[in-house]
């Protein structure tokens, strides 16, 4: 699959894409790199996003609904105001990532590393 010219796949190496308000519904990007990404009001529904880089991600007002986010590295991810209902948070590091007025309701967050920040939300 083929998005904004990036092409969208598991393992895909796209550091610093602008994916800006892009339709990644149910998108396998297992293991990618996102590092540094702009996926602002992206929507990732759905998204396979297992052990995936999104180190320092603009994912401000993003829709991850039901992503599985498992083990990704969301270290100093930019999450605010992003839905992340339902998504699986499993082992995930959300190390300094910025989770102000995201929606949390039916989160799995066993076993991940906490954000330093929280505010807004529910869990």
């Amino acid at each position: 699959m083929s998005v904004k010219g990036y092409k969208i796949e598991p393992g895909a190496d796209l550091p610093g894409a602008n994916l800006a308000g892009a339709n990644l519904f149910l998108a396998s990007l297992q293991g990618a790199n996102l590092a540094g990404a702009n996926l602002w009001g992206a929507f990732l529904s759905g998204a396979n996003l297992f052990l995936a880089s999104l180190q320092g991600a603009n994912l401000t007002r993003a829709n991850l609904s039901g992503a599985i986010l498992t083990r990704a590295d969301l270290t100093g991810a930019d999450l605010c105001g992003a839905d992340l209902c339902g998504a699986d948070l499993r082992g995930a590091d959300l190390t300094g990532a910025d989770l102000c007025n995201a929606l949390l309701s039916d989160v799995k967050l066993t076993g991940q590393t906490s954000p330093e920040r929280t505010s807004g939300g529910s869990t």
